[in-house]
């Protein structure tokens, strides 16, 4: 564990880019790594053995900061309650935060369990979805362009830790979906059965579509099954996560 060093100037470069991750959607692409704040992040990261680049935590916080933090990140910094407030993404600052290296870009798995989000731009609706992903067994996540980006501060808030344990691409084009070689299934209101009386293929990849729009023509065009959800009550559609927790759910019971 190495020793804290303490910074108090607001124009330090460090505190700079902080402030940048934590208000700009897409600032993460640019500087290579994204923060987290809190203690349920920061203990999720490192359930999946992240190594956070620095550790960030505020000067009245950190003679109660967990040891295993500091032990785990390669930089620990202190700074005053003041500045880690403008640092701080929370209504109520957490005052300790990881700044993390974003994971190696990797290629797309075919035969991977997997999520694609098509258009979908509501920051808490692609974090929702993450979670479901993770909590049924889908591994992968394909964003394609026009998606919320899947490191911004509101989409790994709203994931509450499953991106670290999820593979996530993103800023596809649509033939880059071709690489997948298990089944694709849409949902849809006017064609295809019951979800829960469909066998559904396993692996296969879910194609979840924008809040508006539903999934465009031409990923449509590619599914190879088609899974209509009842609504009996009558609702016109639901929102893009809770169908996707639904269908998700209905998948993983194939494994039960």
């Amino acid at each position: 564990m190495t020793e804290p060093i303490l910074i108090s100037s607001r124009e330090n470069a460090l505190l700079k880019e902080l402030r940048k991750l934590s208000t700009d959607n897409t600032a993460y692409r640019k500087a290579g790594r994204f923060w987290i704040e809190g203690d349920h992040l920061c203990s999720a990261a490192l359930a999946r053995g992240v190594v956070p680049s620095v550790l960030v935590v505020s000067e009245s916080f950190w003679p109660a900061a967990l040891v295993e933090y500091a032990r785990a990140a390669i930089k620990t910094v202190v700074i005053p309650d003041a500045l880690f407030r403008e640092i701080s993404g929370l209504e109520s600052p957490a005052k300790i935060g990881f700044l993390v290296d974003l994971p190696e870009v990797v290629g797309i798995e075919p035969m991977a369990a997997t999520v694609i989000l098509d258009r979908v731009q509501d920051a808490g609706n692609v974090g929702s979805i993450l979670r479901s992903a993770g909590a049924f067994g889908f591994r992968q996540v394909l964003a394609l362009k026009g998606s919320a980006a899947l490191w911004s501060p509101k989409v790994l808030r709203a994931g509450m830790g499953s991106h670290f344990g999820l593979r996530l691409i993103e800023g596809l084009e649509l033939q880059d979906l071709d690489a997948l070689k298990v089944p694709l299934v849409v949902t849809s209101s006017h064609q295809g059965a019951l979800v829960q009386k469909l066998d559904l293929p396993h692996p296969c990849a879910w194609a979840m579509g924008h809040e508006g729009q539903g999934v465009s023509e031409a990923l449509m065009a590619k599914a190879s099954v088609f899974a209509r959800i009842g609504q009996p009550g009558g609702e016109e559609s639901l929102n893009v996560a809770a169908a996707a927790a639904i269908c998700l759910h209905a998948s993983s019971l194939k494994l039960a």
